[in-house]
This record gives C-alpha cells, sequence and structure tokens, in this order.
C-alpha cells in the first residue's frame, strides 16, 4: 500500500516537474531566440545605417561603391548589396553582380526604395542560405545587409544545450525533493489509512497523533476528533447495553428476542436455565419453544404490531407460564415469559385449604350444633345431659386445636415465628423428647429407646424441635401402637446431625409417603379424627426443621414400621451459647 502511493505521488510530481521543465525551456529558449534575433538586427541596422552614409558619400557607380562594400562585409561579418533605383545590382560582396537579377522586387528592397527602412527573411536564391536581411534608402538606389541565420541557430544550438543541462540538473534535484515530499506524504497516507482499518474494525481508541499544521495534518486532528467522538458514544452505547442485559439477566422471567423472520436473537440467563439444551440462537425460535400458543402469539405480535399474550403450557414440562409478546420498532418482536407455576400452586393450595378447613370445623361444629339443640329441646336423663355436653366439650376442643395448629403453621410459614437458636448437644434433645413420652404417653403401653451416636452440637431453638418429636411420638403413638416399641435416636452426617424416629407398627403404604407432610393430608381419615389429630402436625414439623436449614422426610414399608427422620445444622463455632 505504501509502496502504490509512493510511486502514485512519485510519478505526480515527477510529471509535473517534466512538462514545467519542458515548458520553461521551449519559453527560455523561444525568449533567447526573440532576443536575439532583436539584437542582431539592431546591430545590422546600425551597421546598414552606417554603410548608407558611406555610399551616399560617393557617385552611385559600381567602380565606387564595389570597395565599400567589401570592406564593411569584411568588418561586420555581413553580405552587402548595393542597387540603383531600377533594382539593378551595383555591388554584392557574396556574389556575382553580373549573374544577379534585378532586386527591384525584393521586399526589404522595396521598403528601401519606397524611403523606409526594409527588413525580411527568406532563403537567398543566390547562395541557397536563409539570411536576415536590412534594407536602407540613399541616394539614387539602396543599401542591404544580410546576416545568415545560421549564425542564429547555432547560438540557439549552444544556449539549448546549456539549458538542457541546466534543466536536467534542475530535473534531478526536484526528483529528489519528489521523492522525500511524496515518501513524507506516503507515510501520512499510510497512517490515515492504517487508522481508517482500525476504525472499521471497531477499534475507537486508534489515533493519528497528527502535528503538522498543512491540510493532512487538519485531517489527521478531524479524524482523531471524530474518533474520540465514536469512542465516546460506543462506550456510552456499551454501557447503555451492559446495563440492560445485566437488568434482563437479573430478571426472574425468561426473556427472548426474535428476529423478523422468526430466528432467537438473544435470551437471558432465566431462559437459557430454562431451556433443557439450550436456546439456539440463530435458528428458528420453534426450535427452542415448541408451544403453539406461543409461537402462534409471536406470529400475531409481528403481524398487528401489538403486544400479544399466551398461555404457555408445553415448554417446561410440569410448569406453566403466561408469555407476553411486543413488536420492536426495528422488527421482530421480544417475548417475555412469567413463570405461573408457584402462583398457581398457591393458589390451588389455598383453594385446598379453604376447603380442608372448611371440612375439618364441618364436622365439630354439626355435632355441636346438633347436640346443643337437643340439649335445648330438654333431655331428661342427667347422665344423658351429662354425656351429650362431653361431646360438645370435645369437639370444642378439638377446634381450639384446629385453631392454634393453624396459627402456628401460620406464623411458621410466614417466618413471624422468630427462632431462638443455641448450640445444643443432640443429647439434651433426645432427653426433652424421652421425658415427654415418660409424662404424657407412658400409659400407651409402649415402650421408649434412645440411641444417640451424635458428637457434635446443633444450631437450634430447643423447644420448638421438642415440639416436631411430640409430634412424632404421638403419631406412633396414635398409630402404631400394636408395635410396642419406639426408638428415637441421633448421628452425625457432615454439617448436620440426623434425628430419627421409629416404629414397629403396621407402616405406610408408599402411595401416602410423598404426600405426608401435606397440610390435613391424613392417611387413614376415620382414624385420625377419632384419635383428635388437626392433620396438621406433620405440616408444622416441616417448616419448623426447613426454617432451621434442615430436612425433614419418611420411610416406611408396610408391616415394618415407619422411620421420620430430619437433619438440624452443625453448631458454627463462635456461635452464642
Amino acid at each position: 500500500m505504501t509502496n502504490r502511493i509512493f510511486f502514485k505521488l512519485f510519478f505526480a510530481f515527477a510529471l509535473v516537474i517534466a512538462v514545467a521543465t519542458l515548458t520553461l525551456d521551449i519559453a527560455i529558449t523561444h525568449a533567447w531566440r526573440v532576443s536575439l534575433r532583436e539584437q542582431i538586427q539592431s546591430s545590422l541596422q546600425q551597421e546598414t545605417a552606417l554603410l548608407a552614409q558611406r555610399i551616399a558619400a560617393v557617385p552611385l557607380t559600381p567602380e565606387n561603391v564595389s570597395p565599400i562594400v567589401l570592406s564593411v562585409s569584411q568588418a561586420s561579418g555581413a553580405r552587402a548589396t548595393v542597387i540603383d533605383n531600377t533594382g539593378q545590382v551595383l555591388a554584392d560582396s557574396g556574389a556575382n553582380v553580373e549573374t544577379m537579377e534585378n532586386h527591384a522586387r525584393r521586399p526589404e528592397f522595396q521598403e528601401a526604395l519606397a524611403g523606409r527602412t526594409g527588413v525580411d527573411t527568406r532563403n537567398s536564391h543566390t547562395l541557397g542560405v536563409d539570411f536576415l536581411y536590412l534594407a536602407q534608402p540613399v541616394r539614387g538606389g539602396a543599401v542591404r545587409l544580410a546576416v545568415p541565420l545560421s549564425a542564429i541557430a547555432e547560438a540557439g544550438f549552444k544556449v539549448r544545450r546549456s539549458l538542457i543541462y541546466a534543466s536536467a540538473l534542475a530535473f534531478v534535484i526536484a526528483l529528489l525533493v519528489a521523492i522525500w515530499a511524496s515518501r513524507g506524504a506516503s507515510a501520512r497516507l499510510e497512517k490515515i489509512l492504517d487508522f481508517a482499518a482500525k476504525i472499521s474494525a471497531g477499534d475507537y481508541s486508534a489515533r493519528l497523533a497528527e502535528f503538522h499544521q498543512d491540510e493532512l495534518g487538519k485531517v489527521g486532528m478531524a479524524l482523531d476528533a471524530t474518533a474520540r467522538k465514536l469512542q465516546a458514544s460506543f462506550e456510552e452505547l456499551e454501557a447503555s447495553r451492559r446495563e440492560l442485559e445485566a437488568v434482563l439477566n437479573g430478571m426472574q422471567e425468561a426473556v427472548v428476542a426474535i428476529t423478523p423472520d422468526g430466528r432467537a436473537q438473544w435470551a437471558n440467563r432465566r431462559m437459557e436455565l430454562l431451556t433443557p439444551t439450550g436456546v439456539r440462537l440463530g435458528q428458528p425460535v420453534v426450535q427452542t419453544v415448541r408451544d403453539p400458543s406461543f409461537l402462534s402469539a409471536v406470529q400475531d405480535a409481528a403481524r398487528n404490531h401489538q403486544p400479544t399474550t399466551a398461555r404457555v403450557t408445553s415448554f417446561v414440562s410440569g410448569r406453566i407460564f403466561s408469555a407476553t409478546v411486543a413488536p420492536m420498532p426495528s422488527g421482530g418482536s421480544v417475548a417475555v415469559l412469567h413463570d405461573l407455576t408457584d402462583a398457581e400452586k398457591i393458589e390451588t393450595t389455598r383453594r385446598d385449604f379453604i376447603a380442608n378447613v372448611s371440612h375439618e370445623l364441618r364436622t365439630p361444629l354439626t355435632s355441636i350444633q346438633g347436640y346443643a339443640e337437643t340439649l335445648l329441646e330438654g333431655v331428661n336423663s342427667e347422665e344423658t345431659q351429662r354425656d351429650f355436653l362431653e361431646i360438645i366439650r370435645k369437639n370444642a376442643s378439638r377446634m381450639t386445636r384446629l385453631t392454634e395448629d393453624l396459627l402456628i403453621l401460620a406464623r411458621v410459614e410466614s417466618g413471624d415465628k422468630k427462632l431462638n437458636r443455641r448450640p445444643v448437644s443432640p443429647a439434651e434433645l433426645l432427653r426433652d423428647a424421652s421425658d415427654y413420652f415418660r409424662d404424657h404417653r407412658a400409659e400407651s403401653g409402649m415402650t421408649l429407646d434412645v440411641v444417640n451416636e451424635a458428637l457434635k452440637l446443633v444450631s437450634a431453638d430447643r423447644d420448638v424441635v421438642f415440639q416436631v418429636f411430640s409430634n412424632f411420638i404421638d403419631n406412633a403413638c396414635k398409630y402404631a401402637a400394636s408395635g410396642g416399641r419406639i426408638l428415637i435416636g441421633a448421628h452425625d452426617v457432615e454439617g448436620f446431625v440426623e434425628f430419627y424416629v421409629r416404629d414397629f407398627g403396621p407402616g405406610i403404604a408408599s402411595e401416602h409417603l410423598p404426600r405426608l407432610f401435606e397440610r390435613f393430608y391424613r392417611v387413614d381419615k376415620a382414624r385420625s379424627r377419632e384419635s383428635g389429630g388437626t392433620g396438621l402436625g406433620l405440616a408444622i414439623a416441616k417448616h419448623i426443621i426447613l426454617a432451621h436449614g434442615g430436612t425433614i422426610s419418611a420411610e416406611s414399608e408396610l408391616n415394618h414400621g415407619s422411620t421420620f427422620v430430619f437433619t438440624l445444622p452443625e453448631a458454627r463455632s463462635g456461635e452464642e451459647e
């Protein structure tokens, strides 16, 4: 690239110099020829005037004028000629007058015979050489001096040769200057080209650093200023793009941009995580989201240029989304998928909860209402009245327990119940559970064994963990009394201590295990109501353990008993005791 620019500039400079030199040479040569001829003509005019004076002093005869003609010709180096009024040649220094024709019609002699100075340039018929002729009138005729033009040509040749030498030297010097100027200009132009290439490649930090004040320097400074503005604008746009991308990636909703021809253009992190194989950028969006409702919404938004919503159920298995597709001004569209799964689960849970609470309250309320109405109608037997009132009291107690459990569950789920967590040894928690059994369930006829293999302290609220143990022990005494024995214990696992309550009763069928910790779920509903259970104990236990950062589960086989297991995190060093 540099060589091409250099040679272009060099040849341009060389052509200009050559044309200028040739023009100057021609002009100087022509001017010199004209000047030389004017000088010769002026000198010839003076010598012709002298010849005319000398001829005028003698009679105009061949014998008188011939010596003068020869003398003047030898002195001036010019050819001298004298004619009379008829044009007859009386004397000539360069030819025999007897052989010469009449000169009356020669232009210079015509002027001289008319009383004026005559000048002419032509080829001599006598000598066959080009001459410059100058004639002046004398009494009775005219005199003429002629100088051959070959002398002018010879002098011109010498001058031209000198001019050629001088022009050649000047041309060489000018070429050297042109080479220097071309190299400098080409180097600066090459910098500008490299700068333009960097800018076009996206390197807006490129600079020319031109300090010259000529046109190229001003162009360089203007380009530098443009590059700075471009860099500032690009950095601002890039910062805005990064901020927008960070915002979109921080959204919980999945976002995907779609080109006018239906291809996935961009997707945020949430969209990437939801898609099992990742978003296939540059590919048709149908390869990423195959839900017909979503694809129809994309087409409607592009066709109508209006935001469109759709319910997406087949994008991710088991999840439900609400898709809002909005057209973009530049073409294409952007789709936002809001996950409705949890909201719909909550709504379903809310409806189920209301239905369950209503169902749980209906039975005791019906009993209370029925027996109260019977008492109001009058019952004669005092024993019957006492039985009815006992039934009313039991149902009222059941409603009280249900209400209390609902309040506890609500506080645990909402986080309003603050845990008073302290480092506590598993042995203390197991001892609390053993004391509860001895004080409240010893009459059940079952035995309680304790196995403590844990060495680490746990971070726990001792009172609420006691509630978990008491719930498990109550369930074991109610539903597994046939086993005759309960086993509670603890052992260390990595980062946690695992606690368990095991009974040896009839066990729980496997289809019930996944739902045991749901609110109001009962394996044996009739038996649960008979025992006074609310159906909320295991749900409360689950939320208590989760609030501690632990896990809870149940394991069981029919006729082999059941084991309820939960973990509590290990106490950190330095935690307040």
